[in-house]
């Protein structure tokens, strides 16, 4: 039996921020429950505009369908959730999961029916559940990597599908500068005018500081790939959003 590989954190310890996992988890938590009520308009900002539509194509081009049951893991106010609702009809089941209840409060108000509050490394489901497990812009708030591919794989039915949308920085280095400029400078100055106040803008600025040193794209297509995934893949649409999928 092979040894389970040592914990993967997405990106290094921010110490200017937290100094250590503990921290992090408090640090980050408050952020998420103070910023909740902006983190709507916040992500449009983000996603210039574009963000529900672009979740729907995504999840679609994943595999989602009518019928399925579908995780939707560090759902936050729970766009992708919606639209996963959207997708699998009456017939199917949409489940929200975020450690957050500020976010899940928000993801009631929009309409996702299903909701628990947990984390995505420790999943309170039985193996098998899902046959659709997506998260949209979380990963670089796990602690580690490899235990949370292995949640997904265990609660995935044979064949299930994942879909993990994350903010990768482009390679062309003027295309950087422009894109730090928005999302480290312009963005969080404006989250900050929002009712979350200081607590949106830090969070802004810790989204942004955690897309910059996040692991390279590589070290999550090998950690899936290590969990047990096949047809492992990486779709990235406009140069900067990769959509990571897997079948289990």
């Amino acid at each position: 039996m092979n040894p389970e590989p040592r914990p993967l954190p997405p990106h290094p310890l921010l110490t200017q921020y937290y100094a250590d996992e503990v921290q992090r988890r408090e640090r980050v938590g408050s952020w998420f429950n103070e910023a909740a009520p902006d983190y709507d308009w916040i992500n449009q900002v983000l996603s210039f505009g574009s963000g529900a539509w672009y979740r729907k194509q995504a999840l679609l081009r994943a595999g989602l369908g009518a019928g399925m049951s579908a995780l939707d893991a560090g759902s936050g106010t729970g766009v992708v959730a919606a639209q996963a609702q959207g997708i699998v009809g009456s017939g199917g089941r949409v489940t929200a999961l975020d450690p957050s209840l500020g976010m899940l409060g928000q993801a009631a108000r929009r309409g996702v029916r299903v909701r628990v509050r947990s984390v995505a490394e420790a999943l309170p489901f039985v193996s098998g559940r899902f046959d659709f497990l997506s998260m949209g812009y979380a990963l670089r708030h796990v602690p580690d990597l490899h235990a949370t591919f292995r949640e997904y794989r265990r609660v995935l039915k044979p064949g299930g599908r994942l879909l993990i949308l994350e903010v990768t920085p482009p390679s062309s280095r003027v295309a950087f500068r422009l894109l730090k400029l928005y999302l480290g400078t312009l963005v969080p100055l404006m989250a900050r005018l929002g009712r979350g106040g200081k607590a949106s803008r830090e969070l802004m600025e810790y989204y942004w500081d955690t897309i910059e040193m996040c692991v390279p794209p590589q070290v999550i297509l090998d950690g899936l790939e290590a969990a047990g995934f096949s047809q492992v893949g990486r779709y990235v649409a406009n140069g900067i959003f990769s959509e990571y999928t897997a079948v289990g």
